[in-house]
């Protein structure tokens, strides 16, 4: 089956992945734009996870301003190119993500972002929490760690159940981003003002 260079151009678009995998694809999905788009998503998720230990230094900062000007939040997302960055696909995850923040208040990108003395403050409150349910220190500890989830989940952004679907999270709608443009994808910093906060 011919593949039309339009084809190959619109799925280019629609996915940021090469125009040579593009062409691939389509033909592997017989000219099938939807079959190839899941094609390529397939391959993108296995080339996203071992891009891994890539560097991911182009990207966009995004400013999202909510509420008539009450909340507002700049967050830093990055990607391998800059193709990929000025697509509208990584603008609209962008966008996403700074609604996230604005929504679901997280503290940090990742668990490994949350300092040592607020993860040690947090364990201890947990802790004593247990002890006074009658828990002994063995048992305390164990619930802890289930608990310790729980603070993640709900401060760090990665961790965090998506706005837009709480069967998943914040990570998985990253990789299932990467694994279409088949680029290294990471949040690497944001920050969050709500009006009127800590005065």
């Amino acid at each position: 089956m011919e593949i039309k260079p339009e084809d190959v151009k619109r799925l280019r678009e629609k996915t940021g992945v090469g125009m040579m995998d593009c062409k691939k694809a389509l033909t592997e999905a017989n000219g099938d734009f939807e079959e190839a788009q899941a094609i390529l998503r397939k391959k993108g998720i296995a080339v996203a996870a071992k891009r891994a230990d890539r560097i991911a230094s182009e990207g966009l900062i995004y400013a999202y301003i909510h509420g008539g000007g009450r909340i507002g939040v700049l967050i830093e997302v990055n990607c391998e190119t800059d193709f990929v960055a000025r697509t509208e696909k990584f603008q609209d995850l962008a966008k996403n993500l700074a609604m996230q923040v604005a929504a679901s208040k997280p503290r940090w990108v990742t668990p490994e972002d949350a300092p040592a003395d607020a993860i040690a403050r947090e364990r201890d409150i947990l802790i004593e929490q247990a002890k006074n349910e009658g828990k002994p220190q063995d048992i305390a500890e164990k619930m802890v760690e289930g608990r310790m989830k729980k603070f993640y989940t709900e401060y760090c952004l990665v961790n965090q159940p998506y706005i837009r679907d709480e069967a998943i999270t914040v990570q998985d709608v990253i990789n299932d981003f990467a694994g279409q443009v088949g680029e290294k994808v990471a949040v690497r910093r944001f920050v969050r003002y709500a009006l009127g906060e800590e005065i």
